[in-house]
Order: structure tokens, then C-alpha cells, then sequence
């Protein structure tokens, strides 16, 4: 091992920051990212996605931030953690993978070592990545610079399954890569890292991971369309079957964000490179991105019984992030619901902690106390925010319904009551 790493994390968003913070702590780290505005906010302590708490901030005193590539040059253990999100086709969009591959092959030097966390479908590192490392920085795989591959585990707005508990797998260009890539994690770790043989099942292991939870939780969104349509309660039915050991305890809902709604597209292009026809997970895929209608359809229908109709009615959303205690509303499958409902009517409210302004859509209020909500007509809890638990009694929702107001509670949270509906 060389006497003395200096680390940088490249790309601050959920997954470089918590790496830069913990590294900072042990290790001088530089935390390198393109957005200024990003910058000006961590060099002054402030994570606007309210992952890292300031006195992590303080504790972590060997790191710097900088949006300047002449800052990150003497750095020679680099970690790339970008987003790898999907065009409108569906298929893998590796620009900004590629960028930030461009720039660090302008700063390595010989002996340094590159490991990507971004998720990419098996192959993307030896095929994509490291090909651009040699062509442009005139240096050979193995014999002047080393690659690895680590998947990120990171899991926002959960205190639990945080950075340092998890265990991390890692993987290396030769033994000595691998190696090395595992005393450097090892030491932000409370767990040892999981040696693979090769990058390619390293990156393998991240993408089915995020494709067998997909397909999980759309056959929960299936099985609640059924049983919707025989008129029994999918909460009961659910609560009933996971009294079996064996039971996996998936709940039907929606399904957004840049991993588990994207990562699936990742494989299925792969699969389909090599001759494959992945019929499973483009299902569950197809499943999970029209839940969303599926809500809608089920609120015209109770409006429809009620002789209602959205145009006419106050409605209130509860959360529109794409999961909750996060402030990333990115494939928000709630924004979507939101998008539909707009088609109807001029105007809906939106109540979550989480954010501050929806820019991307007008004609919507967004409150960001509890205390300045109205009555509504029609509230519609989309998003299992923490914050929203003082909701869920009945003495505590009724207040804040019209006289024939009603809730579409898509969690199964809300105390029963002729005024609460589920999915």
C-alpha cells in the first residue's frame, strides 16, 4: 500500500457526499463536483439535501471541496460517483459517466487507482470507462494505473443502513487493485468489504439488486389491481399472508427515483446486446410505471360513486417525492399522479417538508407547515413522510376535510373510517 492515498470523490450528490464525509475524517479528501452552486453550499457546511448533519461536517476535517480539476491533481485514488440515468427511450445514458471519465484522464498519473460507484450494466468499466482512461491519458491498465468497482448501497433517508454499517463490495482490475481498494475502505467501514473475483460481478451484484426489488413490489402493485377488482383489501390480504415464515414482506406502491426505476432499463439493454429477451423485468417495469394511472383511474371511479368530479374539488397532496425523508423528487412517480390530475382541474396544493418549490410544474401550492393547511375536499396520501404521522388518527385528519371530504390513502397508514380509502 502507498504511504500516503489522497482521496477524491468526484460527484457530491447521495452517494459521493456521505463517501467524502467519512474518508474526511480519516483521509485528506478532496470533493470535487461541476455544480458552483453545490460547491458554495458544502464549503459552507450546508448539505441541501439534508443527508449529512453539521457536526459530521466538523468531525470530518481532512476534506475540501472544489469545482476545479487543478485542485484534484494531486489526488491519486479516485472515486467517480455520478448519475447513470436512462434518455426517454429507456436505455442507458452514460454522457455524464463519460465526462467525468474524460476529466479524471487528464489528471492521472501513474500508480493512481480509479473506482466507480456509479451503477452501469455489466461491462460499462472495462468496455466504456477504462478504454477512455488509457486513450487519453497515454497510460496502460495494470502496469501504470489500477480500476475497481464498488457498487453504492446507499439508501436515502434511512438512518439505519447508513454509509459506515453496510457492507460494501468491492472489486479490482488485478489483485493488487483489489487489494489496495480494500484497505482504503476498510477503514471508513464498520464492516470488512466483500472481495468478487472481477469488476463484472461486482457490477452485476449492484444491478440485480435494485431489478429483483422492482419486480418484488410490482407483483404487490399486480396483486392490488386484482384484488381491487374483486373488492377485497390488499392490506388485510397481505397482513394475513405475511403470517408464513416465508413470506416476503413487499408492500404495492410506487415505484420512482434514479436507482430502482432506472437500474432494471440498465440490464434489459444489456440482455438484449447478447441475444437475451428479458421478459420478467420489463414486465415488472411496465407494471411499476403505470401504477400511477392505475391510482387515478381508482379516484375517478370513488369520485364517479360520489357524483364528484376533479374539477370541482380541493385537493391536497401528501408528499411528492419519489420515497420518503428525501428531498429528490427525480422520476417521481407522485409527480406524475400530480401531472394527470392537472389535466382535470386548474390548481392543487401540495404539502411536503421535504421541498420548498416544484419548479418543473405550475399551477401547484407548495405549504411547508402542517399548520397552515386548509380543509380539502379530496386528500391524497402518496408519500409515507415521517412528518405525516400526526395525520393518520382520526381525530387528527378529520379537521382537515370538507363535510364530504375523503382520502385516498395509498400506504394503508389512515385510521379506518368511512372517510378514508386505500389502494
Amino acid at each position: 500500500m502507498k504511504n500516503k492515498y489522497r482521496i477524491c470523490i468526484f460527484g457530491l450528490g447521495y452517494v459521493g457526499l456521505p463517501l467524502a464525509i467519512e474518508f474526511g475524517k480519516k483521509i485528506e479528501t478532496v470533493g470535487y463536483d461541476i455544480n458552483k452552486k453545490r460547491i458554495s453550499q458544502l464549503s459552507k457546511r450546508n448539505d441541501f439535501n439534508n443527508d449529512i448533519k453539521p457536526i459530521e461536517f466538523q468531525r470530518s476535517k481532512k476534506l475540501i471541496f472544489t469545482n476545479d480539476l487543478n485542485k484534484i491533481m494531486s489526488c491519486n485514488f479516485y472515486i467517480i460517483c455520478v448519475p447513470t440515468p436512462v434518455d426517454k427511450k429507456n436505455s442507458p445514458d452514460l454522457f455524464i459517466l463519460k465526462d467525468a471519465t474524460n476529466k479524471i484522464s487528464k489528471v492521472l498519473k501513474k500508480g493512481d487507482i480509479v473506482v466507480y460507484e456509479s451503477t452501469v450494466y455489466p461491462g460499462v468499466t472495462e468496455e466504456v470507462c477504462i478504454p477512455i482512461l488509457s486513450k487519453n491519458s497515454k497510460l496502460q491498465l495494470n502496469k501504470d494505473f489500477y480500476c475497481g468497482y464498488s457498487p453504492e448501497r446507499i439508501n436515502p433517508g434511512d438512518s439505519s443502513h447508513t454509509l459506515k454499517k453496510i457492507t460494501k463490495i468491492i472489486s479490482g482490475s488485478n489483485k493488487f487493485a483489489l487489494n489496495e481498494i480494500y484497505k482504503i475502505y476498510n477503514k471508513i467501514l464498520l464492516s470488512r468489504p466483500y472481495k468478487v473475483e472481477n469488476i463484472r460481478i461486482a457490477e452485476a451484484a449492484k444491478i440485480i439488486e435494485n431489478t429483483q426489488r422492482d419486480i418484488n413490489i410490482s407483483l404487490m402493485n399486480e396483486f392490488s389491481i386484482i384484488l381491487n377488482k374483486l373488492g377485497i383489501n390488499t392490506n388485510s390480504v397481505l397482513n394475513a399472508a405475511k403470517t408464513k415464515w416465508n413470506f416476503l414482506d413487499f408492500k404495492p406502491g410506487l415505484v420512482g427515483g434514479h436507482c430502482i426505476g432506472v437500474d432494471p432499463y440498465y440490464l434489459t439493454y444489456k440482455a438484449k446486446k447478447i441475444g437475451v429477451d428479458p421478459k420478467v423485468i420489463l414486465a415488472g417495469r411496465k407494471t411499476n410505471d403505470k401504477m400511477y394511472k392505475f391510482i387515478y383511474l381508482k379516484l375517478k371511479e370513488k369520485l364517479k360513486k360520489r357524483n364528484l368530479n376533479f374539477r370541482n374539488l380541493n385537493i391536497l397532496f401528501l408528499g411528492v417525492t419519489f420515497k420518503e425523508n428525501i428531498s429528490d423528487t427525480r422520476n417521481s412517480q407522485s409527480l406524475k399522479l400530480v401531472k394527470l390530475l392537472l389535466k382535470n382541474r386548474s390548481k392543487i396544493d401540495i404539502y411536503d417538508p421535504f421541498i420548498k418549490e416544484i419548479n418543473e410544474i405550475k399551477k401547484t401550492t407548495v405549504i411547508s407547515e402542517w399548520k397552515k393547511i386548509k380543509k380539502y375536499d379530496l386528500i391524497i396520501h402518496a408519500v409515507k413522510h415521517k412528518n405525516f404521522n400526526i395525520f393518520y388518527n382520526k381525530k387528527n385528519y378529520i379537521k382537515y376535510l370538507t363535510k364530504k371530504g375523503f382520502i385516498y390513502d395509498i400506504h394503508n397508514l389512515f385510521q379506518k373510517g368511512k372517510n378514508v380509502f386505500f389502494l
